[in-house]
């Protein structure tokens, strides 16, 4: 068994940046629809880790169900294009309501949306980093959910546990917790087996594991217990520690702070140091070859800026790795550069306020960021 005895759960109290993933279950009744006191709950938690200065982000699903009650569309399964229908109509009311109770803590919200090309495109996939790591730079609370208004099955992630994952990862979330229907991972499906037992914490993802998670509960989420153990390969690889919870109480982080009955997969490395590792192991697609001053900044943890650079060989795109060498050719890293390669050969050498008069747009000051970057 992959129980620990000798490790303590991680503290959702120590938590530097949070995603929490809420499902539709938790947030709309289809019968009176939106659950205003379960939410407005929720927003004193989210406050209360604002206020211990964590960034939060939350993933929501919710979209649909609030959308279909609007437009009166009946029970049972919907087509593609009501369900389209019925993302575009509740994903104004999902925004609105999170505004209005995170508003009166003082709180921002803004809503993204996302499928799962943003995330396997790499150029995507560091805009949408960008946007978030901006976001939570001045303090706003990203509410996240899939665009199921443009969505179809070829480019779902068909399951919010395993979108929340992947924005954990992209945002270098310490900690991310699954508000679900059950109280955590067990041996085997407790409604089934009353022998069944359920894990205080996961170290390691086994083949073992992965088979216990057998299959999906009847009255979770579609993607059931296997892609919540998905959901915490992707995290735990990311430096992302994953608990999975039942999260219809009333105030469910402060009852995780409390010991409230979780799963908490464990994460041996952080998200800086995974991401770092994730960077190292591409094949570059090209060189930025520096002066002087640049590698003295770089040694200092500086973006590479366009200014530094006195070369660019390769054929890449944005988002690509790139080898970053010394002046004599010493490969000093690699990094994910924010410009092609034939945009880097016209601004290589100039400074970033020329920029836009030489590319004829206003881009990104650093050609390679520091934290996509490995020295």
């Amino acid at each position: 068994m992959a129980a620990l005895s000798h490790l303590s759960a991680p503290d959702i109290r120590s938590a530097r940046r949070l995603v929490v993933k809420i499902g539709s279950a938790l947030l709309v009744d289809r019968q009176t629809g939106l659950k205003q006191a379960w939410l407005k709950a929720l927003a004193l938690d989210v406050a209360e880790a604002k206020g211990r200065g964590a960034d939060v982000v939350l993933v929501s699903s919710g979209s649909i169900a609030l959308g279909r009650k609007v437009l009166g569309l009946p029970d049972g399964a919907l087509t593609l294009e009501q369900s389209q229908a019925a993302a575009a109509v509740g994903q104004i009311q999902l925004a609105r309501a999170y505004e209005e109770v995170l508003a009166p803590h003082g709180i921002i919200t803004g809503q993204i949306l996302v499928t799962l090309e943003d995330t396997e495109d790499r150029r995507r996939y560091l805009n949408s980093r960008a946007t978030m790591e901006t976001l939570l730079g001045l303090g706003v609370v990203p509410i996240v959910n899939e665009n199921d208004t443009v969505a179809t099955d070829e480019i779902r992630f068909g399951d919010n546990d395993r979108l929340a994952a992947q924005i954990a990862v992209t945002v270098g979330a310490d900690q991310l917790v699954l508000l679900s229907d059950v109280d955590g991972f067990y041996s085997a499906n407790p409604k089934e087996d009353p022998d069944a037992q359920r894990f205080d914490l996961v170290e390691k993802i086994t083949p073992e594991i992965e088979a216990m998670a057998g299959d999906p509960i009847s009255g979770m989420s579609k993607g059931g217990m296997k892609t919540k153990v998905l959901a915490a390969k992707t995290a735990v690889a990311g430096g992302c520690a994953m608990a999975i919870m039942e999260g219809s109480v009333l105030r469910p982080l402060q009852a995780l702070a409390n010991g409230a009955h979780r799963t908490w997969f464990v994460a041996h490395t952080d998200p800086q140091a995974a991401r770092k590792r994730w960077i190292n192991a591409m094949k570059p697609r090209g060189e930025l070859r520096l002066d002087a001053g640049a590698v003295k900044a770089m040694a200092l943890g500086k973006s590479l800026l366009p200014a530094g650079v006195v070369a660019v060989t390769g054929n890449f795109g944005r988002g690509d790795p790139v080898a970053i060498v010394s002046p004599d050719g010493v490969i000093l890293g690699k990094g994910l550069v924010r410009y092609t390669a034939v945009e880097a050969k016209a601004i290589a050498g100039h400074r970033s306020g020329e920029i836009e008069a030489i590319l004829g747009y206003q881009g990104r000051a650093a050609l390679v960021h520091r934290d996509d970057m490995v020295i």
